[in-house]
């Protein structure tokens, strides 16, 4: 009867830590689908958006300034990495898996008052819309547009991308973008931590 009692308790044992492993694997890949969602609900957002050529350009150039200006700023505090990280593409590839580039690329967006959800917003607009839109400098697009902000807010419903648009015309034009209040998160941001893995 002893020896059948504990046969029964490994048994559970096993059983409790099989549900245990199936629990996390379930809540691991319900987080993963969630992930995919909102990149999904990101890139069909980009792609409905309705600007003119003009006005796409000015948005454009904004993004590709902060991108550069971001990619910039990481190379100044890694002056011997430079030759190894020649695009902002290969900081966003090689921080995943080297953790001085990752602890630099935080302490830049940081720095620079932007997420990681605003940088995967900016990156899918500029994929998106790199071979349509011109570039134009401060001078021209403040001459066709008064208020940029203005128009994002208008024109672009999906939150993520709006606060990444918005973010990044204050980078350029203030040095810094300015923090939404911790109550209006931006839905990629809880996300984060599951695109390193």
């Amino acid at each position: 009867m002893d020896h059948k009692l504990q046969v029964l308790e490994a048994q559970f044992k096993e059983l409790d830590f099989t549900k245990d492993s199936l629990t996390q694997k379930f809540e691991h890949h319900s987080k993963a689908l969630a992930n995919q969602a909102a990149h999904d609900e990101l890139w069909t957002a980009v792609l409905a958006l309705k600007f003119t050529s003009m006005e796409l350009s000015i948005l454009y150039s904004y993004v590709m300034e902060v991108l550069i200006c971001l990619h910039t700023r990481v190379l100044e505090k890694l002056p011997d990495l430079v030759r190894g990280l020649p695009t902002l593409a290969s900081v966003l590839r090689r921080k995943v898996k080297n953790q001085r580039i990752r602890g630099v690329w935080e302490s830049v967006l940081e720095e620079s008052g932007l997420e990681e959800g605003d940088i995967i917003a900016l990156c899918t607009f500029f994929i998106a819309y790199g071979n349509k839109a011109e570039y134009y400098v401060a001078k021209v697009r403040q001459m066709y547009i008064k208020d940029v902000t203005f128009l994002i807010t208008n024109m672009v419903k999906n939150q993520a991308l709006q606060d990444g648009l918005l973010r990044a015309v204050q980078v350029i034009e203030k040095g810094k973008a300015v923090k939404a209040p911790e109550n209006q998160k931006s839905p990629l941001k809880e996300l984060m931590p599951l695109a390193r893995n």
